[in-house]
């Protein structure tokens, strides 16, 4: 076996573990982000409003179809008068929570991520095929032949959130 097909080799596992950590690491980043923004706040889908921790209901006050997002804000004057504002808002306009309408893989920042997971995990397939089409030694064929298709089926994993809920851009002309 050649040193050029185990470098290879190595370095196409590689882009796919590359590719899913930066899969991982991205969602793991998003749901820190959520948590982060709605600390101690308690959404309840069943009635979808957000609780604060002192009780109040948040309410949906608008739903942002552009940006995907849903909008919930506290009544003004039970926030004012509340004894924790101070740990919570700034506003005098009462606290506002606010929840993407799409989860993860199919946020803008969830297919970012995941297209430049594909490319990666693209890259060492071509890795791979490249290295094919220049040795053809029956162990070293089936070595990466093995790789081609764990790449394969990594680049069908990934691709299908991506096919199945496509960006949604504008229907507005550019300019």
């Amino acid at each position: 076996m050649s040193v050029e097909t185990i470098f290879a080799a190595v370095y196409a596992a590689f882009l796919i573990c590359a590719a899913f950590a930066l899969e991982w690491l991205s969602a793991h980043t998003h749901q820190r982000a959520l948590r982060y923004r709605t600390g101690g706040f308690t959404y309840k889908s069943d009635h979808d409003h957000w609780q604060c921790p002192e009780g109040e209901i948040l309410w949906p006050q608008e739903v942002d179809h552009h940006a995907r997002i849903v909008r919930y804000r506290a009544r003004a004057h039970v926030c004012n008068a509340c004894r924790s504002k101070h740990r919570c808002t700034d506003s005098d306009a009462g606290r506002e929570v606010i929840r993407p309408l799409d989860p993860w893989p199919h946020s803008e920042a969830g297919r970012f991520h995941r297209v430049i997971a594909l490319l990666l995990v693209a890259l060492g397939a071509l890795i791979l095929i490249v290295e094919l089409a220049r040795h053809h030694a029956a162990f070293e064929t089936v070595i990466l032949l093995g790789l081609l298709a764990l790449l394969a089926f990594a680049g069908r994993y990934l691709l299908r959130d991506v096919l199945a809920h496509p960006a949604n851009f504008s229907d507005r002309p550019a300019g």
